[in-house]
Order: C-alpha cells, then sequence, then structure tokens
C-alpha cells in the first residue's frame, strides 16, 4: 500500500498536479486499500473536516490579511525608513537594515513571500545603486524573508501546533532568540561582504531625520507590541491576537495613513481569501493524508527500519533536521509538515523531546527549505516579483544557507536559545 501511495503521487507531481492532488489521491487509494473499497469514504471527508476544525487555524487567514494590508500600505515603508535611518551609514549598513527590515516585517505579518515583495521591492533597487551584486542582494533578501517563519507571527508555527497540539504561545515566544540569532549572523557576514567587496557607505542620517523615521515607524512598531506583548501578558490568545493586527492593520493604513481606500477593500479581500483557501485545502487534505498513513502505522515502519527510535534525542533532531530540509526543497512548506510532523511525532515521544523546541527546529528547517533550490517556494517569489532568471536568483545562496544549517546546528547544542524566553515567559 506504501508503494503504491509513494509512486502515485510522484507521478501526479510529475505531471504537474498542485500538491492538493496528489496527497488527496494517495489519501484515496489508502482509505480504498485499507477498508477494501469505498463504503468508509465518509470517514476520508469527517478527517478533512477535522484538520480544519482548530479555532486556532482562525489566526491564518487574519495574519495573512493583516499582512496583505500592511504591505499595500504604508507600514512597510516606514519600518524600512526607520532602520536606514540608524545604521545605513556603517560598511554594509544597507544589506543589514535589508535584513533587520525583513526581521521587523516579518514581526508584523509572519509571511516570507509578503516579507519578499514588501521589503525587496524598495530595497533591491537602492542596493543595486549602491554597488552590491544582483545575486548578493536575491539570496539576502530571500534568505532574510525566511525570519519571517521564525519570528512571530508565523504561519508554519501555527500549522505545526494545530497538527502537534503544542501550545502557539509558546511557539511564538520561542521562535524570538532564534529568528534574532539568524539576524546577527546574517548581519555579520553583510558587513564583511561590504568590506571585502569596498561597497561605498550611504549618508549618515541625521539625528532629527532619525527622529522623525522613529516618529513615523511608532505606528507600524505596534504590530509586534500587540502580539508578543498581548501574548506573552496574558492578554490575548494567539487567535486574537491576530484578530487584533487585523484590526490595527486597519485602523493604520485606511484611518491614520489614509495609504489605502474603501474600493482597495474588495481587491485586498479576494487576494487573502483566494491565499487562505489554499492554505485551508492544505491542511485538510493534509489531516487525511496524516490520519491514514498513522492508522496503517506507516511512520512506526519508517522510523524502526532508519534505527530513528534508538537514535536518542539528538540523534532524533539531526533525522527530523534533515528530512524537512530536503522536503522544503522539493514541496510546500505547509504540505511538508502536515505530513512529516505525524511521522516523527513516535519517536517525539518516546525520546521524551520538548515539541516546543522540535517545533522552533522543524520551523527553521522549513525556512532554509523555503530558500534552497531546487524548487523553494522563495526562490520562485523572488523570479516572478524581480522578473530575474533562475540561476542568479540561486547563485548567491549558498553562504546563507549555510549560516541558517550553523543556526540549527546551535539550537540542537543549546536549546535554551529558543526555550530561554518560553520558559521566562510560561513557566
Amino acid at each position: 500500500m506504501t508503494t503504491i501511495m509513494v509512486v502515485t503521487m510522484i507521478a501526479l507531481l510529475l505531471l504537474g498536479f498542485p500538491m492538493m492532488v496528489p496527497l488527496i489521491a494517495a489519501a484515496i487509494i489508502g482509505f480504498y486499500m485499507m477498508f477494501n473499497g469505498f463504503g468508509q469514504m465518509d470517514t476520508l471527508i469527517q478527517q478533512m473536516m477535522a484538520g480544519i476544525r482548530p479555532a486556532s487555524l482562525i489566526a491564518v487567514p487574519m495574519f495573512i490579511l493583516a499582512a496583505d494590508i500592511m504591505t499595500r500600505g504604508q507600514s512597510a515603508n516606514r519600518l524600512i525608513d526607520m532602520v536606514m535611518a540608524f545604521i545605513g551609514h556603517i560598511k554594509g549598513g544597507l544589506a543589514v537594515s535589508t535584513a533587520a527590515s525583513c526581521t521587523l516585517f516579518g514581526a508584523v505579518s509572519g509571511s516570507t513571500q509578503a516579507t519578499v515583495v514588501a521589503v525587496g521591492s524598495p530595497l533591491r533597487p537602492k542596493m543595486l545603486k549602491a554597488g552590491y551584486s544582483d545575486s548578493f542582494t536575491l539570496a539576502l533578501i530571500i534568505n532574510a524573508s525566511d525570519i519571517a517563519f521564525l519570528i512571530p507571527p508565523s504561519i508554519g508555527m501555527i500549522i505545526y501546533g494545530v497538527i502537534s497540539g503544542t501550545s502557539i504561545g509558546e511557539l511564538f515566544i520561542a521562535g524570538i532568540g532564534p529568528g534574532l540569532l539568524i539576524l546577527v549572523m546574517f548581519s555579520a557576514y553583510c558587513i564583511a561582504y561590504a568590506i571585502i567587496k569596498d561597497v561605498p557607505t550611504e549618508a549618515r542620517a541625521s539625528w532629527k531625520e532619525r527622529g522623525t523615521a522613529v516618529q513615523k515607524a511608532l505606528w507600524p512598531l505596534g504590530f509586534p507590541v500587540i502580539i508578543v506583548g498581548g501574548i506573552y501578558g496574558g492578554i490575548f490568545s494567539p487567535t486574537e491576537a491576530a484578530a487584533a493586527c487585523v484590526l490595527y492593520a486597519i485602523l493604520l493604513e485606511f484611518v491614520v495613513f489614509r495609504s489605502l481606500k474603501m474600493g482597495d477593500i474588495y481587491t485586498i479581500a479576494k487576494s487573502t481569501g483566494l491565499i487562505t483557501a489554499v492554505v485551508f485545502i492544505l491542511v485538510a487534505v493534509g489531516n487525511s493524508f496524516s490520519w491514514i498513513i498513522s492508522f496503517a502505522q506507516i511512520p512506526q515502519a519508517i522510523l524502526e527500519s532508519v534505527g530513528v527510535n534508538d537514535a536518542g534525542p539528538t540523534g532524533v533532531l539531526i533525522a527530523i533536521c534533515i528530512s524537512f530540509f530536503i522536503a522544503c526543497m522539493f514541496v510546500d512548506p505547509i504540505v511538508v509538515i502536515l505530513v512529516l510532523t505525524p511521522i516523527f511525532a513516535p519517536a517525539i515521544a518516546a525520546t521524551g523531546l520538548d515539541p516546543v523546541l522540535v517545533g522552533i527546529l522543524i520551523t527553521l528547517q522549513v525556512a532554509i527549505g523555503s530558500a534552497t533550490p531546487p524548487f523553494g517556494c522563495d526562490i520562485f517569489t523572488a523570479i516572478a516579483i524581480f522578473k530575474r532568471p533562475y540561476w542568479e536568483v540561486i547563485k548567491g545562496t549558498p553562504p546563507f544557507i549555510f549560516m541558517l544549517i550553523l543556526a540549527a546546528a546551535l539550537l540542537i547544542m543549546f536549546p535554551q536559545i529558543a526555550l530561554f524566553l518560553r520558559d521566562v515567559a510560561f513557566r
């Protein structure tokens, strides 16, 4: 049965079907073979509905909507201008500002692809004009945007939390440390690159200009305060924080900044609806697929055959990192989380690993894979947005991928990078 399911999925993928079709086809085949016909197909529908029933999933369309409003408004540019005012003049400052801006916008959007668009569109021309190569610029944008997977809010963390039953609030807080670690590593590389390539520096902003930039960015900086402060302070659940972000985004862009008009609501709502529909269909069919492979005890068989169950906690973490990293090079990150998380669940439970640490490592591997050739989703987002050839987009990625892998190794060796803030907030 397993062989037939895998062959079916691979064949449909090679034929160009979207990922939801191979998943549901494999699930239907599994149900048919296990229950000797289609008499139990209502169970398949029940599992699909169960996948999208958790109330915490409401946060997903909320964060997508908030990110869409901010991307079309002024919030992203105000955050970028503030970062540039303070560090744009140092050696490599423009590149560091790009990485920091991706981190900040990730903290208000939770979407890597929205971050590529919002930060990359205004800063890529500036970096090219300053003397950075296009391959370095594109690689920096798509990899720094992946910090949005780790800095709360994170759609990947929400999906993992729902699938694994892990606290989404704890995952959000635990992602801050690794996200900042990666920002520091990227910044150091950007400075070294600028020194080696002798990239000219930007003009130093005056303190008056810095004050003006901070003043303009105060409103957008309210987003991380709402999300992190609200969850940390016990004011909001993650779902409530998402709703508060949408309300705050509407007030900012429609009332305070007046960058959007009532006529834009339809376009924004349609865009959010389309993205949400894709995500929820993937979650639904992914849950039915996960149920059938769990019912058939396929995960246990796979883990026993490769000896993961006997590897100990560190070995399990390494196996998780390798599996998720490779899978996300070829498949949509949400699908990878939906399919692989149940497979490793028995090993995680058997070794007593902290599910929050596992979730952060999985999220990091998803982020790495999203920007890694051959089929990382952020690569194709950059190709579509910046109209550049595939090779030019991926040419500068190896140093950033190495740093992200190093960050994963540091997390395995020093779990408190992720768990310290979680323990302070929730223990």
